[in-house]
């Protein structure tokens, strides 16, 4: 049988911001007397010119959302009941962030954030399933069926609005806008990025952009609103978004963006050590790992956040045009091509593609013996049915491409077996190294010039559901276990954590890094 029938092959391509809807974004008809801006202008407004509001209206702009191609349809269910429950109260709401951006770009958003005029208290009213969370940033949780929409209030978020970058505004009313557009821009102003800052009205068709996001957009660039010297330090979590969105776009930086993240970079070290595993998830399980891991490395942050694989970055010779040499970039790029924004993996399947990594590097591997222990992990630990399987492979490996595979030999059974239970040893090592704030200390220790990092963002909890993953080999095939069964996989259980969604998956990424799809294919 065909091992990649087993499993399923698919062909996801990364999305990319194309040439028609370059089109579409510069020829759209907008309420503007500004000029384009050029790439090389510096991040953001000065403090200055958030002063002089007159500056600020004559480059806003309104666009048609039909125009850009968004229709109702594109708004997921469960917000679009949010949005008429709260539009039938006779409150104003808008979309607001990321999931404008994605709807421009014709991409599904990882979820919906919705703005309203309404009181955080009058939200909760008009909702019978509804909480507020959040201290020092209040939001609402509307609870539609299994999903949740969260909904912030313009009041709240006036009320925590920075007030070092808006003191003493003198806002001057521009000819064509009115007094909401100033509410909206005072909001546009608190977000992080330019291709963030954007509202939209569904009710009137209108996307309102007060900084600039419709023209990065265009230019495929991830820029601060307000200078990124002063963004970034103000909140160093947003390197660590911007890096994620860039990667997850396919976009570029801004000259000063750039600028400002490579000189930051260590500022994010202090972050709890919860938002380090939540940022790191939103980079690796949505579909954009392997780019991600590719921008943390020429930033300096990934041998902050992931010392043990940057040693392997350096210890390998990385280029960052090596598409095809890097295992931990191909495993990766294999896992992207099975997930999407709104289609995530549970962290737990990156963190044991990261661990089975450490073990091949720790010691190299024949093929049929990486080939045998996937087959073990996919079927619940039946030993005798992953060599059954293995022996019968018929495709070429990936001869000579990773120093982590060794050269084939002829093992017989019983070596085979002891090699592939040998692996899951190393791989069990590889795991408990992972929570080792000593072991990751030393990952770097070869390079003087590196910083030094001893970070551990790994949970007891993922630790254990990564063991949970692999301890079928060694302990041998699980009662009542049942791998599964064709190549579709079920997402809302891999999104979970299910046992089998990321068995299964974990042994397709291996198989279809080891036993390379056709070129053809992607």
């Amino acid at each position: 049988m065909a091992i990649s029938l087993a499993f399923g092959t698919s062909c996801h391509p990364h999305f990319r911001l194309n040439s028609s809807l370059l089109r579409r974004v510069s020829t759209v008809r907008l309420s503007s007397i500004a000029a384009i801006k050029t790439i090389d202008e510096p991040d953001g407004f000065s403090t200055d010119s958030v002063k002089k509001g007159i500056k600020m209206a004559s480059e806003w702009k309104r666009l048609s959302s039909k125009e850009l191609g968004i229709s109702d349809s594109m708004i997921s269910k469960p917000t679009r009941i949010v949005l008429n429950g709260l539009k039938r109260k006779g409150f104003d709401v808008y979309l607001v962030g990321g999931c404008v951006r994605d709807l421009i770009l014709n991409r599904t958003p990882k979820d919906f954030d919705v703005l309203t005029t309404a009181e955080l208290k009058e939200v909760m009213k008009t909702f019978s399933r509804c909480e507020i969370v959040g201290r020092r940033f209040p939001i609402c949780h509307v609870h539609v069926g299994d999903d949740i929409v969260e909904v912030s209030s313009f009041s709240t978020s006036a009320r925590n609005r920075n007030q070092s970058m808006e003191s003493d505004i003198a806002f001057e009313r521009h000819e064509g806008f009115e007094e909401k557009d100033y509410t909206r821009w005072r909001n546009c102003m608190q977000r992080d990025l330019t291709i963030n800052g954007l509202m939209f009205d569904p009710y009137v068709n209108t996307i309102y952009d007060y900084v600039g996001g419709i023209d990065d957009i265009r230019k495929a660039k991830v820029r601060t609103i307000h200078p990124a010297s002063f963004s970034l330090v103000e909140d160093c979590a947003r390197i660590l978004r911007a890096i994620r969105i860039a990667a997850r776009l396919g976009f570029g930086f801004s000259r000063d963006t750039a600028r400002a993240i490579k000189h930051l970079a260590p500022s994010v070290l202090p972050l709890d050590k919860g938002r380090h595993l939540m940022e790191v998830n939103y980079m690796l399980a949505y579909g954009s790992a392997e780019p991600s891991l590719r921008l943390l490395w020429r930033f300096g942050l990934l041998e902050l956040l992931l010392p043990i694989q940057a040693a392997y970055f350096v210890r390998d010779g990385f280029r960052r045009r090596d598409k095809k040499t890097n295992m931990l970039l191909s495993l990766f790029s294999n896992m992207d091509k099975l997930l999407a924004p709104d289609r995530p993996c549970h962290s737990s399947l990156w963190v044991a593609i990261l661990a089975f990594h450490m073990a091949l590097l720790d010691k190299p591997r024949d093929p049929l013996v990486v080939a045998v222990f996937s087959l073990a992990v996919h079927n619940g630990g039946d030993m005798n049915e992953a060599v059954s399987m293995a022996k019968r492979i018929s495709k070429p490996h990936a001869k000579g491409i990773y120093h982590e595979l060794s050269e084939p030999q002829d093992l017989d059974l019983k070596t085979l077996k002891k090699q592939v239970l040998d692996l899951g040893v190393f791989v069990s090592r590889a795991l408990s190294n992972m929570t080792d704030s000593y072991y990751v200390s030393q990952a770097m220790s070869g390079y003087p010039k590196a910083p030094y990092s001893d970070l551990v963002f790994v949970s007891l909890h993922l630790y254990l559901k990564g063991v949970k993953i692999f301890e079928c080999v060694n302990k041998g095939k699980e009662v009542g276990f049942v791998g599964k069964q064709g190549g579709k996989i079920d997402y809302e259980l891999l999104g979970m954590g299910s046992l089998q969604e990321v068995r299964h998956v974990f042994a397709r990424v291996v198989f279809d890094t080891v036993y390379p799809l056709d070129i053809g294919c992607g």
